[in-house]
Order: C-alpha cells, then sequence, then structure tokens
C-alpha cells in the first residue's frame, strides 16, 4: 500500500486561469505554491497570487512553459516537492512527468506509463478496443505524410479527421471534406501540433457527421480504486475547441450513461491510471456511442462537474498524489451546471482571435455564479498564448434554471477592450437547438459552423491593444551583504529612458490605411504570426484563394483574397508578427 505523504509546496507549470485556480486550491488546503512564468506574464494574476514566482525567460511557449529543463531547476531552487501541470503545455507529455520523478518530486498526475498509452491516441484507441469500447475507424499508427491521409480516405471515405496524436483542446485537428483539403489540413495539424505540444506526430480517422460530444470525468487512486464523477456535454464548439460545457450530459438514456460509465472505468484501469483524467465519446444521432480519446490531465471544463458533486477535484488530486485513498463511489449528481468559456474573440468575426488588454471587466454575481479568472481589469491577454480569459460557470436545480441563472449573468457580463464570445453565448442560451424541447438537443460539435443562424454583429468598439512587454533593466543591489540582480521596470533604476512604462492601454480605432481604403489590400483581421505563405508576387488569384496562414492565440487563421486580382506588394515571410489591419498584398484587377 502507498505511503501518505502530504504534499507541502507544489510547483504550477502552467499559467492564466488554469494556474490561479490551482494556486487557489493550494491555499485552500494550506499547501504553499510556486507560480512560473514568461516574460509576457511577470505581471499576471497568477504571479501575483502565488507564494512565490519564478522567471522562466523568453515570451512564447516554446522558451518557457515547455522548456522542461527551466521548469525542473525552478522547482529545485525553490525546494518544491511535486509539480502540477494544469492543462495543455506539458501537462500530457510523458517526459515531462518522468521528469519530474526522476528529480525526486511528486507528479501530480498519472504515471508516465499511463500517459504514454492513453495520451497517445493511436494506442489510447487500442486500448479502448481491447476493454470493448465501440471505435470509429481509423489509422492505427501515427501516418508518416499526406499520401497515406489519402490513402486512408481513399479507403474509408470523406469527411476524415486528422488528429495530433500527443495534446488535446482542438490543438492539431483538422477535417479534411474533400480530396483537395487532405495536404493543407495535414500540414497545419502538424504545424499545430508542435507549436502547441512540442510533437507533430497525427492520426487519422473516419469523422462521423453531427455527433455529440460526451465525456466523463474520471478519478483512479493509487489503491485500484476508480470513480466516474460525473458525465460531460461539450458538443458546442467552434473549430473543434470546446466552448460551452454542461454536467451532467443532458438527453442520454439510462443505458448510455451506464455504458460511458462502464467503458470508462475500463480504460483507466486497464491503463493502470492514477489522478485525473477524462474519456471523451461522441454520440451519434442514432444514439451510438463511439470513443475517442482519453485527456490524461485535469480538464478546462471540470468545474461543471465539481458544481454538481461537491468534489474539488485540484485537491483531489493532490490527495491521491499524496498516496491517499479516495473514499467513495461514483457521487451522486445534484443539479445542473453550465461553464461558458470567455475568449477574447469576435463571435460576429468568425471567432478571430483577438489580442488585447482588458479596459473594462465588471463579471457578474448572485445565486448560482462562479467566475474562474486568470486577469483582471487593465491586463493584457497576449497573443502568444491561449485566447481564454476566464470561465462563467452557472449552477442551477435543474437544467432550465441553469440556463435562467445564465442569461441574467451573461446580460450582466461587462468587458471592453476587445471582443469576447460573450454575445454568442447570449445568443445560444435562446435557441431552441440548444434549449431542447425536454427530449431533443440538436446541437453538435460542427453546429455553429453549419446550422447556426450568426447574427452577431462584429465588434465595433475600441480595441486595446495588446501591449508588448515593458522594457526592464537589470540593476545589481547589496542585501545583508550579498549581492543580487533585480529586474525592474526601465527608469526605476534610476535611469530614465524618456518612455512611458506604464500599462496603460494603447486605443486603436477601426480605421484602415490608405490601401486598404481602396480596397485593393489584403489586410490582417488579428494581430498574430504568419506561419505560411501560400502565394508570390505576381501570382494571379481567383477569390477564396489562400493568401497566407497567420497564427494566434494557438489557432490557425487562413487568410483569404477578398477578389480577384494580381498579388502585389506582398509584405509577407514566415515568422513575421503582424498587426491587426497591416496590409499584407494588394490584389490588383
Amino acid at each position: 500500500m502507498p505511503d501518505v505523504k502530504p504534499l507541502k509546496k507544489v510547483l504550477v507549470a502552467n499559467r492564466g486561469e488554469i494556474a490561479v485556480r490551482v494556486i487557489r486550491a493550494c491555499k485552500d488546503a494550506g499547501i504553499g505554491s510556486v507560480a512560473v512564468y514568461a516574460d509576457p506574464d511577470r505581471d499576471a494574476l497568477f504571479v501575483r497570487l502565488a507564494d512565490e514566482a519564478h522567471a522562466l525567460g523568453g515570451a512564447t511557449p516554446a522558451d518557457s512553459y515547455l522548456d522542461i529543463g527551466k521548469i525542473i531547476a525552478v522547482a529545485e531552487r525553490s525546494g518544491a516537492d511535486s509539480v502540477h501541470p494544469g492543462y495543455g503545455f506539458l501537462a500530457e507529455n510523458a517526459g515531462f512527468a518522468q521528469a519530474v520523478i526522476d528529480a525526486g518530486l511528486v507528479w501530480i498526475g498519472p504515471p508516465p506509463s499511463a500517459i504514454e498509452s492513453l495520451g497517445d491516441k493511436v494506442r489510447a484507441r487500442h486500448i479502448a478496443e481491447k476493454v470493448g469500447a465501440p471505435l470509429a475507424p481509423g489509422t492505427k499508427d501515427p501516418v508518416e505524410n499526406a499520401d497515406e491521409v489519402v490513402a486512408f480516405a481513399e479507403e474509408n471515405g470523406l469527411p476524415i479527421a486528422i488528429k495530433a496524436a500527443f495534446g488535446g483542446g482542438g490543438r492539431g485537428l483538422k477535417v479534411a471534406r474533400e480530396m483537395g483539403e487532405v495536404a493543407d489540413a495535414f500540414e497545419s495539424a502538424v504545424r499545430e501540433a508542435v507549436s502547441a505540444f512540442g510533437r507533430g506526430e497525427c492520426f487519422v480517422e473516419k469523422f462521423l457527421d453531427k455527433p455529440r460530444h460526451v465525456e466523463t470525468q474520471c478519478l483512479a487512486d493509487q489503491h485500484g480504486n476508480v470513480v466516474v464523477v460525473s458525465t460531460r456535454d461539450c458538443s458546442l464548439q467552434r473549430r473543434h475547441q470546446k466552448l460551452v460545457e454542461e454536467a451532467p450530459a443532458p438527453f442520454l438514456t439510462d443505458d448510455q450513461v451506464g455504458r460511458l460509465y462502464e467503458s470508462s472505468k475500463a480504460i483507466m484501469r486497464e491503463a493502470g491510471y492514477v489522478g485525473a483524467g477524462t474519456c471523451e465519446f461522441l454520440v451519434g444521432q442514432d444514439g451510438t456511442i463511439s470513443f475517442l480519446e482519453v485527456n490524461t490531465r485535469l480538464q478546462v471544463e471540470h468545474c461543471v462537474s465539481e458544481e454538481v458533486t461537491g468534489i474539488d477535484l485540484v485537491r483531489e488530486m493532490f490527495r491521491i498524489a499524496a498516496g491517499e485513498e479516495l473514499g467513495y463511489d461514483d457521487p451522486e449528481i445534484r443539479g445542473h451546471s453550465i461553464e461558458y468559456r470567455i475568449n477574447a474573440e469576435d463571435g460576429g468575426a468568425n471567432f478571430m482571435p483577438a489580442p488585447g488588454t482588458l479596459s473594462a471587466w465588471s463579471p457578474p454575481h448572485g445565486p448560482g455564479i462562479r467566475l474562474d479568472g486568470g486577469y483582471e481589469n487593465g491586463e493584457t491577454i497576449p497573443g502568444s498564448f491561449d485566447s481564454l480569459i476566464a470561465k462563467l460557470i452557472v449552477t442551477g436545480r435543474d437544467r432550465t434554471q441553469a440556463l435562467e441563472r445564465s442569461r441574467r449573468a451573461l446580460d450582466e457580463f461587462v468587458v471592453d477592450g476587445m471582443p469576447t464570445v460573450i454575445p454568442f453565448h447570449r445568443a445560444v442560451v435562446d435557441d431552441p437547438a440548444y434549449i431542447g424541447d425536454g427530449s431533443r438537443f440538436d446541437v453538435y460539435t460542427t453546429w455553429i459552423e453549419t446550422d447556426f443562424d450568426n447574427q452577431i454583429t462584429p465588434y465595433a468598439g475600441d480595441v486595446a491593444e495588446a501591449d508588448e512587454p515593458g522594457e526592464r533593466q537589470k540593476v545589481v543591489v547589496e542585501v545583508g551583504g550579498r549581492r543580487l540582480e533585480v529586474v525592474l521596470p526601465s527608469g526605476l533604476g534610476g535611469i530614465a529612458t524618456g518612455g512611458s512604462t506604464g500599462s496603460k492601454p494603447k486605443r486603436k480605432g477601426g480605421k484602415k490605411s490608405g490601401a486598404a481604403a481602396s480596397g485593393d489590400a489584403v489586410t490582417s483581421p488579428m494581430q498574430g504570426t504568419i506561419v505560411k505563405v501560400v502565394v508570390e508576387e505576381g501570382q494571379e488569384l481567383a477569390e477564396g484563394d489562400t493568401v497566407v496562414v497567420i497564427e494566434a492565440m494557438k489557432m490557425e487563421q487562413p487568410l483569404k483574397a477578398h477578389k480577384a486580382g494580381t498579388v502585389t506588394g506582398l509584405q509577407a515571410e514566415v515568422g513575421a508578427t503582424v498587426t491587426n489591419g497591416a496590409v499584407i498584398c494588394e490584389l490588383k484587377d
């Protein structure tokens, strides 16, 4: 039997709202917390809330939150005895888990072997097949190139889904509905997977049209006990990334719920799982269930399961990692809870990512309202990381009351300085397809792109542009006779720079450049980084042809020609940063 060794000091290897969530759980449990941060996050809420914070250096995921060596060094330097990875970044990286263990630290998550077998979606399919969970057709192993993807599509038919074998959250997931889309979809999936998870392996499976996305929140301890905390429905997605989630999953039969519980427990036991994890399934329109994947980490939407059971999943992760026994069976579900992701995206402009600075932030309050946030008024949501600002969780005695409270809470929510998806949430809680009539649930994973009547007005307010990290200077000071190097905002060290170092938002109106006003210019609709240049100077384009592909907030967005014409004045190269409204090229008649 494992010895029980309570945790004393947890390093949180993440950022944003999930780092805030874990740090608060540490405080609740009387455990010390250590934050690590990239340069753009040096003044972030999670950094201020932690008991101590250490700089990783760097401004991108690759040189900060994905750098295993830096994180382990901080853990050792700070005296942390354990590491919680949050979600995303290295949360599902078996190499990171092993590095934590090898450093003599407690890994607050599943064993590396379970991450390998379940985090690798191909091997997870093998396990699911072994225990009898239903599966859609798919490749047995990762594909090497686009030709193999085409061969699978020819054998199994379209549409197909190309998926990152490691990671989750919709990153590295592309759907091809025509053969001509396969090569570009494969390349894009690999790029996103490398950017988000540091690994580009992808596999392919048959894409089921109009399925629901249903999942189970699982907990497993070191003593062999496995429970399902609740089901969740996460069918409201855009770009295969979730926007609204709820627990328990509505409009399922008792038989379906039983099958979900049984399959999930069997998969977890077969993999030797320990900790919090989620089994994801697709539910077809005819009611059939197909296993999708296992996320070997805490989910963004874990909050709704907490609200309907009273279980603090992060603190349960602490208990499990310390060697404690769960001490309970599948908990009773009471009430209904819905989570609305508050992302920096423009729902009226195809959910375009929109980095910026919060110039107004007034969340709702009242009965049944919970807010898990990562930012406060005046803070910048940088383009280098995820677009998630906060999560609004609304709970009621049943689904009807949860929706009633949701309408009130969303109406109260005030955000400015950038567009958010709140207008979409306000629309969807009144949409008959989502509300249901007591027996039907007409949303599915691509409903937003296909059936949703999007009448949302594009954001027309001022954009408080995302500030670059302010200038800093290093100053050597002596404390108790010991020389220390201190990093300060420029000017505080006694050296004037003549520039402002404050974080006052920089306003940007909706005016376009002269070229854009002429109607010939192809302009960037967002701040981001060019990851692919499709055209060249002098090339003839038809309306709708892709010009470049821009990445912002870990999402790729193809920029298409708004008219036919000849490419002139092309100003684009891979790796270049562009601002909102920047002219990429002109299309001359």
